[in-house]
């Protein structure tokens, strides 16, 4: 099955948990399910607002001018975009495993942020709507007291965590909420204040995420949507789709 590739991107510990909730800080954007066809006609045309390089540059650039819309365009538009690949891995594998540990420390010296800082960047620049780095990149701002870029940079990780919830209610598969990347479930789901505990394959192409509910009128678990991206991961590798 495709889906056993979900299970090589680990849980990670977010010990250095941005201290934001995706709900809390800035308005909710109206829940309703994204119109993909409409995203990759208007994403991949060089005189549309939403052209996804246009929306590359306003994303990396250091303000917080981009909109709702353009939001949810730049987010869905990474899916058509020729190096989408939903198990994108690491620019650095091997200098992420020595990174890593640094994660879990509860302080770090000057040279250790620079390091977290440069790997942040460089990974961003490799795929931009990278949650955990967006988050690292956002706390390495904040103990470096960098004040404005921590806030500018804040502010994008949320939109981009609002976009994911206003994709749906994440309540069953009918509401279930979209995203271009499989770890982005956990991530998504962390980031918000859950505990994302294991992981379920509905068909036809669902992901049930169990999470430790925060009380018991909480729910226990969460749908996600992953037609999209198993859908243009085979156009790129059909070889694959025939042998599903």
């Amino acid at each position: 099955m495709i889906t056993l590739k979900f299970l090589k991107y680990p849980i990670l510990a977010f010990a250095l948990a941005v201290s934001t909730c995706a709900f809390g800080a800035v308005n909710r954007p109206k829940v309703e399910k994204p119109d993909l066809e409409k995203i990759k006609t208007e994403s991949t045309d060089p005189d549309s607002r939403y052209y996804y390089p246009r929306l590359l540059k306003m994303f990396m650039s250091n303000d917080t001018v981009m909109t709702d819309d353009d939001y949810r365009y730049f987010y869905y538009g990474t899916l058509f975009q020729e190096d989408f690949d939903p198990y994108r891995e690491p620019v650095d594998a091997e200098r992420l495993n020595k990174i890593e540990p640094l994660y879990y420390k509860n302080e770090h010296t000057i040279a250790e942020k620079d390091m977290m800082m440069q790997y942040a960047q460089e990974e961003l620049a490799n795929n931009p709507v990278d949650l955990v780095q967006l988050k690292n990149l956002v706390y390495v701002y904040e103990k470096k007291a960098k004040v404005n870029l921590a806030k500018i940079w804040k502010h994008k990780l949320n939109h981009l965590l609002l976009t994911i919830a206003s994709s749906g209610t994440g309540a069953d598969t009918d509401n279930a909420w979209i995203v271009v990347y499989p770890r982005h479930e956990y991530d998504f789901l962390n980031l918000s204040g859950l505990t994302a505990q294991a992981q379920e394959f509905v068909p036809p192409y669902y992901e049930r995420i169990s999470v430790q509910p925060k009380s018991d009128k909480d729910p226990s678990a969460y749908y996600f949507d992953i037609h999209s991206l198993l859908e243009q991961y085979y156009l790129k590798h059909p070889g694959e789709m025939a042998e599903q």
